[in-house]
């Protein structure tokens, strides 16, 4: 398999977080005084991968100029702008020209996550997946749409979508927004804007192809309200021995 690229994905208008997001970008809004997307760049950096895409659409032009090169977090980063949004899914689809046939590692820029990538890699690699998804427990999986796994890892559920065979024991898990993905996943893209988790994920699971979910137990939390803004601010600085120390909390 190929160097990783990261891709951070920021392009959203931030609806949620208004009126903070009327004149900047959700990237750029603040926790503790740095920017959502400077906590994504820094776990990218941390595992070694240093050739990052970032999609942008509402404001980016605030998001070019905050991150530039990248060079800041030891990175190279390229832009992918959209007009009009692309969805989740979309937003890749439209970035393979900068991501070439590399392993893709995506992030979203308002989630913060405590997430060591280089050993998910390690583990993705080992599997052999044409895709890992980083799952984690949460009293809300039901209610968002719950992924349930199986003990070998391989995901068995996937929202309304079952994989084919025989019917395994399963956990139950929710999507974190952090996923590896390897080139053969765009061979269940769809065209226009979609989301890879309504279209993608679902045409590999009845496809048979390898989709794992890897279980993720630390610090994740997001921000796409002045709510949750407020909570992971609290969060962090009660708990910043908990995150890695790439964040430098503390």
């Amino acid at each position: 398999m190929s160097t990783p690229h990261g891709m951070i994905l920021a392009a959203g208008l931030g609806t949620r977080m208004r009126p903070l997001t009327d004149s900047r970008p959700k990237a750029l809004i603040e926790v503790l005084g740095r920017p959502l997307i400077d906590f994504a760049l820094r776990t990218v950096a941390a595992a070694d991968i240093r050739d990052v895409v970032i999609n942008l659409h509402h404001l980016g032009d605030q998001v070019r100029t905050y991150v530039g090169d990248g060079s800041r977090w030891g990175v190279h980063v390229d832009y992918s702008p959209e007009d009009p949004l692309q969805g989740s899914g979309g937003g890749i689809r439209q970035a393979r020209p900068l991501l070439g046939d590399a392993t893709i590692v995506t992030l979203n820029a308002d989630t913060l996550a405590g997430v060591e990538l280089g050993p998910l890699l390690e583990e993705h690699r080992r599997r052999q997946a044409t895709a890992t998804m980083v799952l984690r427990r949460d009293p809300q999986m039901e209610r968002y749409g719950a992924i349930r796994l199986r003990t070998d890892g391989r995901i068995q559920n996937f929202l309304t979508h079952t994989a084919p065979g025989p019917a395994a024991p399963a956990e139950a898990f929710m999507f974190t927004g952090v996923q590896i993905l390897e080139p053969r996943v765009f061979d269940f893209m769809a065209e226009g804007a979609f989301s890879i988790t309504e279209v993608t994920y679902p045409r590999m699971l009845k496809a048979g192809v390898p989709l794992f979910g890897s279980v993720f137990e630390g610090p994740w939390l997001t921000v796409g309200t002045p709510g949750e803004r407020e909570h992971a601010e609290n969060e962090l600085r009660r708990r910043a021995l908990d995150w890695p120390r790439w964040m430098e909390l503390c």
